[in-house]
């Protein structure tokens, strides 16, 4: 082991206008060279004669060496020190690399003697190291005395021409070993070679290293060495083609592989055939490149490059085996020496848009010629201009659309514009050459209507002269701004990716993109999830039942994953279907003893388990129908049947459906009710007629069902059916975790936040106060605060490195109203977003090349600020209520904490201030401890939001539905008016929807032909129409939902009561209107409602005497709206309120004493398709009861049912056929 020395180098100063080197002990004996150290306190010190950004000190460090870390301090009793500064390495002293990490520039002293030491994070092996002066102290000159520490650097290196190669069999090892390794350091001269092969055993399986497009690609081959490609297992690195050393390891850890390109290590799928390695050969070639595929190994990736390396290989080791060093004592294949010789290229950066570099043109008359190697990420820049003749005009020559494109510009001319190459941003090195005859002028042409370039040069030449860019960087040539000379400062930033999600990358050369499209992710880099984690948050923003994407982890790993959400009035049930949900029989079988079932769910194994986990109740549905098939064999035999369930493949389970674990029973088993008491199971007493054992499952650890097994088939009278019905899940844990603050000082604390590259926050809260800080973390210097700083204004403040900023949201409407409201934060590596509800996001760009890591260490505070923090926010703590507060996908446990915490609350009620304007139609809203539900009693309307009619179709004219529900009001209770409501779908008229009798007068609501009307009233086109009805005491007003008011006056005063509300009924009318019902109604009818009475609903959901149906009832889907986007929140339209908008007319029908309300809705065009297409319906389900039917001889009582079909709503109006 070798301790960290300093290094007493030899060093040259290299400047514009020279330089003073004040001596220490001796003086200097060049102006630029010496052979005293450069040390501090007592060494030699730098003071450039100016002080501009243009000085740099480069170090010789005699040979390569291990640097790892530099000091630094000012000119002695002076003013003269360095603030800031930049650190590149170089082996030749040529083709510098600048030093990258958190601080990209390196900090400097704050007076002339302090010491200031900066360790470098990774050593760095370099024989050169050139310092850059950035910034130093305003009112002195540039001051610089220095020491670099490091160790000794020992190594063997190869160098390859392209046509050799190490070649090493592996002799008397092992058959095989758990762990293999091989690593190695490379230096290229182009953008592809083959690095390293290795070869199995005979020849069967081999691995190939190569590099491709400056990226580092592994394949598998199969069948031999003569192959020229393979599948692809893995891509790393970007830009490996650079020249400069470049670290691989391959290891494999039983059977795992990982593949290791400098500091970035990705984990390799192993084929199986290759979880035992046992490499017989390492070469640093491909054998027998140039042949063709096999076609029984399809490639998964671009063919295999056919060219071997050109350029160096470094401590080349297998299994900590020097196959270099071996090789020095064997004869290579081919011209391999064992040092590292590389052409000397220099390359020039354009790093923004003040670079410039301006050159002379040669001497040849008449001819411009121009030749270089480009290397961007940039669609579009300059690369040239120049003038022509004198008053002729220019050229341009320039990048646009990854295309090269020349264009020529003459006064009084027309235009020439030529074009070549394409996907010239695709970070690799291009060739451009353009040979110009012209009348030649020494003036150059300087606009620029193209935008700068950005990016790398070489290989320049003007004229057929190579332009020596050394002498650009001394002013000894030309004139430049805003280069780098020396280097390509090229970045990859798409390597590794800051998209997550498996979103795409794409870059320019200052920043890059993610393209979240089809990923579910949204945001600069695609880390915040498009979805709701549950079917409760879905529900709790007023989405009705369908199907919906969650992502049960928010912003981690867990993909989104779709699910049924089915709302009812109190839960919200998240349903995942497997592939057979239906009632499956088993049919005896001599020669197969058990019949095995197995259940692919439509999520993976995570989602499933992050359903399960988050979720508060799961169950599934077991059922076994038999006859003479035994299930448990209880109670003392050996089981026939079982299943497995839980994570994974599942474990084996002995209990049934309704039963517990370990019971080894089934439902009946437990509450004493089995067909034969001395078994636990109705199957087990082997009757000759069918029975069942059936019940949910509930416990979530043996959830969700995996794979059943059943036994007792083999004799030939047995008979057996299976269901297992889908996972169904309601309530979330994470949604509802609270937590009230009941004082300013309260607070709760969690471990420290990492949110280094990526942070998102999301919580509730509800307060009355004006202001108060929600939650805040500190670092060093960074740190992370969300407060709410007045009441109508929400801050996002935080520190990475590059300065405090602020994010905030302005609310048109104060938050302190006791009401949730739900806050989202996002800090990445391009911006810091803030969202409050609905209200649009702000934003705030990131700094390019800032500082992108964020490192807390302090205790996350909720609710308070840290007030052992000198840093901390001044804001007075919260109070109020917050929930569902979650930090990248995880949910803190509030209740946990304030249970354990003084001034804290578990829990926090009070949701219908809230979420109370959800239930509709007279819906009322109920609280709950976790939530709230809708209780839909007194209105018209079912589902979760009371939003749903209850619907009915008659097939038969003359069905009808009448009741004896009383609606009495007496003299001094007489109301301002009645209000009357309901939807209808119908082709046929004329018919009555409604008819409401009284003792001195009845109100009717017609359906009449449009054109046909022989009494004033209202009419509408249309299938289907919602329409009300407001009688007042002298008129009616009548409205249809896309039609204006029509007003109709009385002909008689309106009675002051109301008796039964019939729908409809023949008795007593008069014959006029008993004409038109005997016709009945035909059609769809829902949410009828009579001002608090509810009919319909009555008669089908809550059945009374005292309402009376004639003709069958079936159910019927009939005239329910789909929803064109299924994954979207269905739209429903609230038609109630406070005051009916009428839409009928009311003219008398019956002779004196009695007057008729009639209500005249257009429907003039049959509708033969909804009737078509519900006649369709009913033979298809009568289909379907008859194929349910057994084809043998026994009769099979059970016909298949869903609970929770994937195309079936239970929510849906329900609609009945009459």
């Amino acid at each position: 082991d070798f301790k960290n020395i300093p290094i007493s180098p030899e060093f040259t100063i290299c400047t514009k206008t020279g330089t003073e080197l004040l001596p220490c002990h001796e003086a200097l004996t060049s102006a630029h060279h010496t052979s005293s150290p450069l040390c501090l306190h007592r060494g030699r010190r730098l003071v450039p004669l100016v002080s501009d950004p243009y000085q740099w000190l480069d170090v010789d460090l005699g040979k390569r060496t291990s640097v790892s870390a530099v000091a630094t301090q000012g000119r002695y009793g002076s003013s003269d020190w360095l603030t800031a500064y930049l650190l590149m390495f170089s082996d030749t002293g040529h083709n510098w690399r600048q030093h990258r990490q958190e601080d990209s520039a390196f900090p400097g002293n704050t007076n002339a003697d302090s010491v200031v030491q900066y360790k470098l994070e990774q050593p760095v092996i370099a024989r050169f190291l050139r310092l850059i002066p950035l910034d130093w102290n305003p009112t002195g000159r540039i001051g610089l005395r220095l020491e670099v520490y490091g160790c000794p650097y020992t190594s063997d290196v190869a160098h390859f021409d392209g046509g050799s190669a190490l070649v090493y069999k592996l002799t008397g090892r092992p058959s095989s070993t758990a762990t293999e390794t091989v690593s190695l350091k490379f230096k290229s001269l182009r953008n592809s070679g083959t690095l390293l092969h290795a070869e199995g055993r005979g020849g069967r399986h081999s691995l190939t290293l190569v590099l491709e497009k400056g990226r580092l690609l592994l394949y598998q081959q199969q069948g031999g060495s003569s192959m020229s490609g393979g599948h692809l297992l893995a891509s790393v690195g970007s830009l490996l083609d650079d020249q400069h050393w470049h670290y691989v390891k391959l290891e494999r850890v039983e059977g795992h592989l990982n593949l290791t390109a400098d500091h970035t290590t990705h984990p390799v799928h192993l084929p199986a055939e290759l979880s035992h390695w046992d490499i017989d050969q390492v070469t640093s070639h491909r054998p027998g490149g140039g042949g063709t595929l096999d076609d029984e190994m399809p490639m998964s990736g671009p063919a295999l490059s056919n060219r071997n390396l050109s350029g160096c290989l470094e401590n080349l080791l297998y299994n900590n085996l020097n196959l270099i060093e071996l090789a020095k004592k064997n004869n290579p294949q081919g011209n391999v020496t064992f040092s590292c010789s590389e052409p000397v290229s220099v390359a020039v950066t354009f790093g923004d848009s003040l670079s410039f570099l301006s050159l002379q043109p040669g001497a040849g008359a008449g001819t411009l010629a121009v030749e270089m190697q480009i290397r961007t990420w940039n669609r579009a820049g300059l690369l040239a201009t120049s003038a022509l003749s004198v008053g002729q005009g220019a050229l341009w020559l320039y990048v646009s659309e990854a295309r090269l494109k020349l264009l020529v510009r003459r006064q009084q001319r027309s235009v020439v514009e030529l074009s070549a190459g394409s996907g010239l941003n695709d970070g690799q090195w291009h060739s451009v050459k353009l040979s110009l005859t012209q009348d030649t002028d020494s003036a150059p042409e300087c606009s620029n209507p193209f935008g700068a370039f950005q990016g790398c040069m070489r290989l320049l030449s003007v004229d057929s002269q190579p332009v020596d860019l050394i002498k650009v960087q001394q002013r000894l040539l030309g004139n430049y701004s805003h280069l780098k000379i020396d280097m390509c400062g090229i970045i990859d930033r798409c390597s590794p990716s800051l998209c997550e999600h498996g979103a795409l990358c794409t870059q320019s050369w200052n920043s890059f993109h993610c393209n979240c499209s089809n990923s579910g992710y949204t945001g600069a880099t695609c880390h915040t999830s498009a979805y709701e984690q549950s079917c409760e948050a879905y529900k709790h923003r007023g989405n009705t039942s369908g199907h919906y994407y969650v992502d049960v982890d928010g912003s981690g790993p867990i993909r989104p994953q779709p699910v049924y959400c089915n709302m009812t009035e109190d839960r919200a049930w998240m349903v995942i279907q497997h592939n057979n949900t239906e009632l499956t029989r088993v049919s005896p079988s001599p020669d197969e003893p058990q019949h095995a079932a197995f259940f692919h769910y439509a999520s993976e194994e995570e989602q499933l388990m992050g359903v399960i986990n988050q979720s508060e109740h799961c169950q599934q549905e077991l059922a076994y129908y038999c006859r003479r098939s035994r299930l448990l064999n209880t109670p003392d035999g050996s089981p026939f049947s079982w299943w497995l369930g839980g994570p994974g493949t599942g474990q084996e389970q002995l209990f049934w459906g309704g039963a517990v674990p370990g019971s080894r029973q089934c439902s009946c088993g437990l509450q004493h009710n089995c067909l034969d008491p001395s078994h636990y199971c109705n199957c087990d007493a082997d009757r000759d007629h069918w029975t069942n054992d059936s019940g949910l499952l509930t416990q979530k650890e043996t959830l969700p069902v995996r794979s059943l097994l059943i036994g007792d088939v083999q004799r030939p009278e047995s008979e057996a059916a299976y269901m297992v019905g889908p996972l169904r899940c309601h309530g979330d844990k994470n949604f509802w975790n609270a937590a009230f603050f009941d004082k300013e000082t309260s607070y709760l604390h969690f471990p420290t936040f990492h949110g280094e590259l990526n942070a998102d926050i999301s919580f509730f809260f509800k307060t009355t106060s004006a202001s108060g800080v929600f939650l805040e973390n500190l670092g060093i210097k960074d740190f992370i605060r969300i407060e709410l700083r007045s009441p109508s204004e929400v801050v996002f403040s935080l520190d990475v490195g590059n300065g405090p900023l602020e994010v905030r949201v302005l609310t048109p409407a104060p938050l302190n109203d006791d009401r949730w409201h739900r806050v989202r934060a996002e800090r990445n590596v391009k911006e810091a977003s803030l969202r409050v509800d609905e209200h649009p996001p702000s934003t705030h760009r990131a700094p390019t090349d800032g500082h992108i890591h964020l490192q807390l260490n302090s205790q996350l505070f909720i609710g308070q600020t840290n007030a052992k923090s000198g840093t901390a926010s001044r804001q007075k703590g919260f109070l109020g209520c917050v929930r569902a507060l979650q930090l990248n996908g995880e949910t803190l446990d509030l209740e946990q904490r304030a249970r354990v915490t003084p001034g804290v609350r578990a829990g926090c009620p009070g949701h219908c201030a809230t979420y109370g304007p959800l239930c509709r139609n007279q819906g009322r809203c109920v609280e709950g401890d976790r939530g709230f539900h809708c209780h839909c009693g007194t209105s018209a309307f079912a589902g979760a939001f009371c939003h749903q009619g209850t619907r009915w179709r008659t097939r038969r004219r003359r069905s009808s539905l009448s009741g004896g529900q009383e609606h009495r009001v007496s003299e001094e209770q007489e109301s301002a008016g009645e209000n009357m409501s309901l939807s209808f779908r119908t082709s046929h008229s004329p018919a009555m929807l409604l008819y409401v009798a009284s003792y001195r007068q009845d109100i009717a609501l017609l359906v009449n032909a449009q054109g046909k009307r022989r009494t004033p009233g209202a009419s509408c086109g249309g299938r289907g129409r919602f329409i009300t009805a407001n009688a007042t005491a002298e008129r009616i007003f009548a409205f249809c939902f896309d039609t204006p008011v029509t007003e109709i006056t009385l002909r008689r005063p309106r009675t002051k009561a109301f008796g039964h509300v019939l729908i409809p009924d023949l008795e007593d009318l008069e014959p006029e209107l008993a004409a038109v019902a005997s016709q009945g109604f035909s059609g769809c009818l829902s949410a009828v409602r009579f001002n608090s009475l509810t009919p319909l609903k009555t008669a089908l959901l809550t059945p009374d005497p005292a309402v009376r149906l004639s003709g069958p009832l079936v159910h019927s889907n009939c005239a329910a709206a789909s929803s064109a986007n299924p994954y979207a929140a269905e739209t429903t339209h609230s038609l109630s309120g406070t005051s009916s908008i009428p839409i009928s007319s009311l003219y008398p029908v019956i002779p004196p004493g009695v007057i008729a309300v009639v209500i005249f809705v257009t429907v003039a065009a049959l509708v033969v398709t909804a009737r078509f297409v519900c006649s369709r319906k009913e033979t298809y389900r009568t289909q379907q009861v008859k194929a349910s039917q057994s084809e043998d001889g026994h009769e099979f009582p059970f016909s298949s049912s869903q609970a929770d079909s994937q195309t079936a709503n239970n929510e849906n109006p329900n609609e009945y056929f009459i």
